[in-house]
């Protein structure tokens, strides 16, 4: 589908990991996009069950999460608690 969408967006609060969101962050600066534009496609891609990203974006995620020491993976997705 080409074109341009209209839709609403609403303000929302969410908590997330510290260095996931600095991650999130950098890689939205990267992509000269905002916050909320890269959440949007990164949960529309997988709805549709789709890699969200390039080779290179992820290059580039590999390089945000060694600088913020983020050691986390889809794996401990299901197994984070709170100090």
């Amino acid at each position: 589908m080409s074109g341009k969408r209209k839709i609403e967006r609403v303000q929302t609060g969410v908590r997330i990991e510290k260095r996931l969101l600095k991650v999130m962050k950098g890689l939205a600066e990267y992509l000269e996009m905002s916050l909320g534009d890269v959440i949007e496609g990164i949960v529309l891609h997988s709805f549709d069950g789709k890699a969200p990203f390039s080779g290179r974006t992820i290059k580039k995620i590999q390089e945000l999460k060694k600088v913020y020491d983020l050691d986390l993976n889809w794996n401990d997705s299901h197994s984070l608690i709170e100090k």
